[in-house]
């Protein structure tokens, strides 16, 4: 299913807005469409009907990415592995308090809620009050308007030393170096013991955006930060540990066509395929 066809009926939705939304702000209506088109599969790799509902809620040409069959499924990889990941975390801290960085329209809240844990949704003003039209805020699901670079929301979480686990997906590659290292000095001091699992784009695509298949057809944005290795993230400060990391191209290996073909090199892999990687920060 297109996302032509998910949109059918719009002009009969009371409910319809159009997002004002430009650059980075804007591919937050990717991984959306990508998990509504996933979930309209056979095969689905992840289920999100919430996905589905919002898309037909929201008047934009989602046409425009009908043939970008790669980023969809990159979008529907890393969301399993997402889930799965973070399902882990909770089952061994079921109050942990998670907060989602650039969070967008994400929906995991509602795929993975154990009813116990805390969740923070944080992304810029404009994208908060877009959310705010769509999803419901709740006693333990809350969401926060402001920058990522701008310190203050930390202390909006009121944290009191629960297990705490930080998600930045779709979203450091569209940094400069000094806004992540600026990051991740904010994480370090205030989050001892807690536990990141961030996206990671192939190194090789910085610089490239105009070649992607979605982020090419949305004005004004472009990759600009990676990594070739991700234990080179312990450089950055002693206080970083390197857990573990998944390619997103070692899995559902049969729908990644040539892609995954040209990925079964090492060499090739680590400097094409995303990846999650997970790390901790340690006192």
């Amino acid at each position: 299913m297109t996302g032509a066809s998910l949109s059918q009926g719009w002009e009969d939705l009371a409910e319809l807005m159009k997002p004002d939304l430009l650059g980075i702000s804007e591919t937050l209506l990717i991984p959306l469409w990508a998990r509504a088109v996933e979930t309209a599969r056979p095969d689905a790799i992840v289920q999100d009907a919430r996905a589905v509902e919002l898309l037909r809620k929201i008047n934009y040409d989602f046409r425009k990415f009908d043939k970008t069959w790669m980023s969809q499924l990159g979008v529907a990889v890393r969301t399993e592995l997402l889930d799965r990941a973070v399902t882990e975390f909770i089952q061994k801290h079921p109050e942990a308090v998670v907060i989602n960085l650039g969070a967008g329209l994400d929906t995991r809240f509602w795929r993975l809620d154990n009813g116990r844990m805390r969740w923070f949704d944080l992304d810029l003003p404009e994208v908060i009050e877009l959310r705010r039209q769509y999803l419901q805020e709740s006693e333990r699901c809350q969401f926060i308007g402001k920058s990522i670079l701008d310190r203050s929301w930390v202390s909006d979480l009121h944290w009191s030393g629960e297990a705490i686990l930080l998600i930045a997906e779709g979203l450091l590659m569209y940094l400069e170096e000094s806004e992540v290292w600026s990051l991740f000095d904010c994480l370090v001091g205030n989050f001892p013991h807690g536990e990141m699992l961030m996206e990671m784009l192939g190194p090789w695509l910085v610089g490239k955006g105009q070649f992607h298949d979605t982020i090419s057809k949305i004005g004004g944005v472009e990759f600009k930060w990676s990594l070739k290795d991700s234990r080179d993230l312990e450089g950055w400060n002693s206080k970083i540990e390197f857990l573990n990391e998944w390619y997103y191209t070692d899995y559902h290996k049969e729908r990644w066509r040539w892609f995954g073909i040209v990925t079964r090199s090492a060499f090739l892999k680590k400097r094409l395929s995303n990846r999650i990687v997970h790390i901790r920060f340690n006192p």
